[in-house]
């Protein structure tokens, strides 16, 4: 389980690491669109667009609907909460850490 959590954030944070992605879930936000209008706006081939698409599908971040012709992308949230919350473990892990350090060396917290 702990390794398919962990290969889960990995494709999770990896499709986050392209800004381009990073911009198609911001479109996706509260709205579905066909690949169609995701693609419009991007400096990108469709083609290319096409690829990013599927690295966000791969992540489980879009899900993709057909209905004739058309396919329609909705953002799925579900791993990016996954992902702040690995994110939130860190950080409470490593501010408890450091905590217990200044206090060992005699250091005032946060500074």
């Amino acid at each position: 389980m702990v390794k398919d959590c962990e290969s889960l954030l990995d494709v999770t944070f990896a499709a986050l690491a392209d800004p381009t992605r990073r911009g198609i879930l911001r479109r996706l936000q509260g709205q579905t669109l066909r690949v169609t209008e995701v693609a419009e706006p991007l400096p990108i081939s469709l083609a290319a667009t096409s690829k990013h698409i599927k690295a966000l599908e791969r992540a489980g971040l879009v899900t993709r609907t057909v209905r004739g012709r058309d396919h329609w992308l909705a953002l799925n949230a579900a791993p990016l909460a996954m992902a702040a919350d690995w994110i939130s473990s860190q950080q409470r892990f490593w501010e408890a850490n450091l905590s217990a350090l200044s206090s060992y060396l005699g250091e005032p917290a946060g500074g």
